[in-house]
C-alpha cells in the first residue's frame, strides 16, 4: 500500500533537480521542459478521481497492478527517450499510471477500519501522509543523487524497478474484491466530460493566452454538472459533495497550500541551480532539512487527530518562508537556505497530514477513493497554477529577479492560505477539536 502511494508524489518531485540538465540536453528553455511537470498533473489531476471511482468499485486489486505496469512501461520510455516530446509523454504515462496507489490506500484503511472497529486510524494515515506528500520531498534529494550517478535518464529509468517490485507486492498481497451481482454501470459519459473540463481548464492556467479555452472549460463543467445530477449512479455524486461544505473547504485549503510547497520544489530549486550556482547534486543536498523536518513533524502529530492546530502552524510557516524568500539573492550564504528548508518542512509536515485526516472524517465512505482522489485532483490545481507562476516569473532564466517576483505572488497565495485556516469553524469539529 504505502508502496504503491509513493509513485506518484516520489515522481512529481524527483524530476525538480533534472529540468535543468534536460533543458540542456535538448536546448529547451525552461517554458518548454515545465511541460514535464505540467504534463504529469495534467494527467494526475484527471485520472486520480476517475481511478478512485473505479477502486470504490471494483477493489484496489485490478487498478493497482494495471498502474504499477504503466509506471514501469514509462520508465523504459523515458529512460530511452530520443527527444523531448518523448519525455513529456513517459510523464503523462506516470502521472496515469501512478493515479491508483493513494485512493487504493485510502479505500483499504477505510475497509480495515469497518473490519475492526477503529473509527479513527491516525497511526497508519500518518504512516500514510509520510509516505505521499513528504516524501516527495526526498524527490530532489534523490533525483540530484540519481543525476551524479547516472545523469537526468537515472531519474527515469529507477521506475523500472519500483514497478516490478510493486506489482509483485501487489499481486501477492492486496485482497481481491469479491463480485456479488451483475457488474456495475460506469458512467463513462460523465468521466469524459469532467476529464474534458479539466484538460480545459488546465491548459488555459498553463497558457493564459489561449483564452477561448475557459469558455470551453465552463461549457464542459456546466454539462458535466447537468448529466452527474440526472445519472441515477453518477461517476462524482454532486449532491453529495454540493452538499458537504467542510469537504468542500478541505479541497480549497489543499489548492492553495500545494500552490506554495510545489513552487518551493520547483521554482526555488531551478534557482538554487540557476541563480545560486549550486549543482544538481548539491541543491538535492540543500533540500535534504526540508524532507527531515517534514517527516519529523509529521511523526511527532501524526496521532493527534485535530487538524485546526496543524493547519494555523503550517500557514504560518508558509507565510514566514515566503517573506524570507524576499531577501534570497546570488551571495545567500548556504546555512540560510538550510534555514529556510527546515522552515518550510514545517508546513509541508503538517498541512498534508491535517487535511487528509480531515478527508477522513468528512468523505461519504462508500465514496472513500474518489473523494481521495479528487484531494489530489485539487492539490495537483494548485501545482499547476504554482508551475504557471514558475513560468511567468521566470521564463527565460531562473535569476533573483524573478525569484523575488514569485516570492511576492507566493506571500499573497500564504497569506489568503493562513486567513482561510483562521475562519474555518468546521475544522474545530474534526478530530475531537472541539
Amino acid at each position: 500500500m504505502i508502496l504503491g502511494a509513493i509513485l506518484n508524489p516520489i515522481n512529481s518531485s524527483m524530476v525538480a533537480v533534472a529540468l535543468v540538465p534536460i533543458g540542456i540536453a535538448f536546448g529547451a528553455p525552461p517554458a518548454e521542459t515545465a511541460w514535464l511537470v505540467s504534463g504529469l498533473y495534467l494527467a494526475t489531476a484527471i485520472g486520480q478521481p476517475v481511478v478512485g471511482r473505479l477502486v470504490d468499485t471494483y477493489g484496489p486489486r485490478p487498478l493497482f497492478l494495471v498502474g504499477t505496469t504503466l509506471v514501469g512501461l514509462a520508465g523504459v520510455v523515458g529512460a530511452l527517450s530520443p527527444q523531448l516530446w518523448v519525455l513529456v509523454l513517459a510523464r503523462v504515462l506516470l502521472g496515469f499510471g501512478t493515479c491508483a496507489g493513494y485512493p487504493a490506500a485510502m479505500y483499504l484503511i477505510r475497509s480495515e477500519s469497518r473490519r475492526t472497529g477503529l473509527a479513527s486510524p491516525a497511526g497508519i494515515l500518518t504512516v500514510l501522509s509520510v509516505s505521499t506528500q513528504t516524501i516527495s520531498l526526498v524527490g530532489p534529494t534523490l533525483g540530484g543523487l540519481l543525476i551524479g550517478l547516472g545523469g537526468w535518464r537515472a531519474v527515469f529509468a529507477v521506475n523500472v524497478p519500483l514497478a516490478v517490485v510493486a506489482f509483485t507486492l501487489g499481486a501477492w498481497r492486496l485482497p481481491r474484491t469479491p463480485r456479488t451481482g451483475p457488474a456495475p454501470r460506469i458512467d463513462v459519459a460523465g468521466i469524459a466530460l469532467f476529464a474534458a473540463t479539466l484538460v480545459a481548464l488546465l491548459l488555459f492556467l498553463m497558457e493564459p493566452e489561449r483564452w477561448w479555452l475557459l469558455p470551453v472549460a465552463a461549457a464542459a463543467g456546466a454539462g458535466f454538472a447537468r448529466w452527474e445530477l440526472r445519472s441515477g449512479d453518477p461517476f462524482l455524486d454532486l449532491r453529495v459533495f454540493g452538499g458537504n461544505g467542510p469537504l468542500l473547504a478541505t479541497y480549497g485549503r489543499t489548492l492553495l497550500s500545494y500552490v506554495v510547497a510545489y513552487a518551493f520544489l520547483y521554482g526555488y530549486t531551478q534557482w538554487l541551480e540557476e541563480g545560486r550556482g549550486l549543482s544538481a547534486s548539491v541543491t538535492g543536498l540543500m533540500l535534504l532539512p526540508m524532507s527531515v523536518t517534514a517527516v519529523a513533524a509529521s511523526a511527532l502529530t501524526g496521532r493527534r487527530p485535530e487538524v485546526r492546530g496543524k493547519l494555523l502552524v503550517g500557514a504560518t510557516a508558509q507565510v514566514l518562508a515566503c517573506a524570507a524568500l524576499l531577501t534570497f539573492g546570488g551571495s545567500t550564504p548556504l546555512w540560510l537556505i538550510v534555514g529556510l528548508a527546515i522552515l518550510i518542512g514545517i508546513p509541508q509536515g503538517l498541512v498534508s497530514l491535517a487535511n487528509q485526516n480531515a478527508l477522513y472524517h468528512q468523505a461519504d465512505p462508500e465514496r472513500t477513493g474518489a473523494s481521495a482522489g479528487l484531494l489530489r485532483t485539487f492539490g495537483y490545481l494548485g501545482a499547476i497554477v504554482a508551475s504557471v507562476g514558475n513560468g511567468a516569473f521566470l521564463a527565460e532564466r531562473a535569476d533573483t529577479p524573478g525569484l523575488h517576483h514569485l516570492a511576492a505572488f507566493l506571500l499573497a497565495v500564504a497569506c489568503g492560505f493562513l486567513a482561510v485556516n483562521l475562519a474555518g469553524r468546521s475544522l474545530r469539529k474534526v478530530g475531537g477539536d472541539a
